[in-house]
């Protein structure tokens, strides 16, 4: 019962290239999932699941109007050929170190990293292969502390959708061995409302403030209406993680949209700190799912730590010319 639970909880169906982009005559809505955004040399550059081909990427000036698809390969960034996997092409991550542009993405159920020179692709691996790993691992977030030292916050899927941090090597092309350590599972009853017996934290991104480590995921099935986003926070990137006592902190009831959850953090032209994430298509559809960004911001609390909070007024949905 358990293998066929998780089957059908985990096994997960990504639209394809046609689909993601289906649309009609007016309307211009960008459908990407587990989206992120890199504001480079006053380009804003969007990336998401959208393809078994790969990853599609759009571009804008000023987060209002966006490009049709622009990557050097018909549009997309990451074309299937070019560097490691054959098959759901889901949730990039997309940063820069000096001139490099680094992907991290999952395909095949597996975690891979790929480089370019430009971030409209293409990006490439010189050797076609995944990170190392002795099960099926999803969903990188690459964070480089303050001391130079990267960690690759992923989810593996045992008992659970489950998040990890593991210690990367300085060139980022693996995680240094034994160093990997859980870092949150699903336990809360906002985190599990299907009180299914695979619960799901996935997602996750990492901010840090004031020498505070800030590990943002999401939980309940992306199907799921209640798919929502919550954070952790520890004195160490490794951990221990305590849950904020007033999780979610996007969720249905804030935002009034189903399924809202799996995005990043970036920091706009005006240095606004914004979270771009995907909703549900309608209340009745889950997929394609569309891609929203949100103005979030850290208030100081009474004891002088923070927290993180988003602005509802400013959610809007992102939109091609």
């Amino acid at each position: 019962m358990k293998l066929l639970l998780c089957l059908l909880i985990c096994t997960i169906v990504y639209p394809t290239a046609a689909t993601a982009q289906m649309k009609t005559e007016d309307d211009s809505t960008i459908y990407l999932a587990d989206p992120t955004i890199i504001l480079d040399n006053g380009t804003y550059y969007l990336y998401g699941t959208s393809s078994n081909e790969g990853f599609l990427v759009y571009s804008s000036t000023n987060l209002k109007n966006w490009s049709a698809p622009v990557g050097k390969k018909d549009g997309f960034a990451l074309k299937k050929g070019d560097s490691f996997g054959s098959t759901g092409f889901w949730a990039p991550q997309v940063f820069k170190r000096g001139k490099t542009y680094f992907m991290a993405y999952t395909a095949n159920e597996q975690i891979a990293i790929a480089k370019s020179d430009n971030p409209l692709g293409p990006f490439k691996q010189d050797v076609l292969k995944a990170i190392s790993g002795s099960t099926k691992q999803i969903d990188p977030f690459v964070f480089t502390d303050s001391d130079g030292k990267n960690y690759l916050y992923h989810v593996r899927l045992e008992k659970g959708n489950r998040i990890f941090v593991a210690q990367m090597n300085s060139d980022l092309s693996d995680i240094i061995p034994q160093t990997e350590k859980e870092c949150l599972s699903g336990k809360e009853n906002w985190e599990n409302t299907a009180k299914t017996d695979w619960p799901v934290t996935e997602g996750p991104t990492v901010l840090k403030k004031d020498n505070l480590y800030y590990l943002f995921y999401s939980v309940n099935d992306f199907r799921n209406p209640d798919y929502a986003v919550g954070y952790a926070t520890s004195s160490s990137p490794f951990g221990p993680w305590v849950k904020y006592k007033v999780n979610p902190i996007i969720s249905k009831a804030l935002i009034k949209q189903n399924g809202t959850g799996h995005g990043d953090f970036f920091t706009d032209k005006k240095g606004q700190l914004q979270y771009v994430f995907h909703t549900h298509y309608s209340d009745k559809k889950v997929s394609p799912r569309a891609t929203a960004i949100i103005a979030a911001k850290f208030v100081k609390n009474d004891s002088g730590s923070y927290r993180m909070e988003v602005e509802p007024a400013t959610f809007s949905i992102l939109k091609s010319k």
